[in-house]
């Protein structure tokens, strides 16, 4: 083979190796957005559990308040001969139980738990990876 001919076919290497890394790099690009929007969507699900968890403890927090606080009181009322000693103690349960409710649905919605934590990671490795070969 001449020389030219030679540097004709290393070109050619070299451009195929260029197009392939390309294409690996696109495929790899789609895979990451595919990743991505597949765990964003978890991640709204489990937002939309942790809203639920606010809004069901409301509810309780009301539900409770309104059926069960008069009976409580009256019947309180009776066993420490205080109704003003009842109702305090009655509305401090349901205070505590409404709270309780609404830390662990804010729990639920944290910011972290919307992070997309394996998109991250995949693309932590992937750009060891790309840093390798270019290495």
């Amino acid at each position: 083979m001449t020389e030219a001919a030679m540097q004709g076919n290393g070109n050619q290497t070299i451009q195929g190796l260029v197009g392939e890394a390309l294409r690996e790099s696109t495929d790899l690009a789609q895979k990451e957005f595919t990743l991505f929007k597949t765990e964003i969507s978890q991640n709204m699900r489990t937002l939309f559990m942790g809203l639920a968890m606010v809004v069901a403890a409301a509810v309780f927090a009301i539900a409770a308040v309104m059926l069960l606080t008069e009976a409580l009181v009256e019947w309180l009322a009776t066993v420490v001969n205080s109704e003003a000693l009842a109702a305090l103690i009655v509305g401090g349960i349901m205070a505590v139980i409404a709270i309780g409710l609404g830390l662990w649905g804010r729990n639920a919605m944290t910011a972290s738990s919307l992070t997309p934590q394996r998109t991250m990671r995949s693309l932590k490795r992937d750009a060891e990876v790309l840093s390798e070969r270019g290495a």
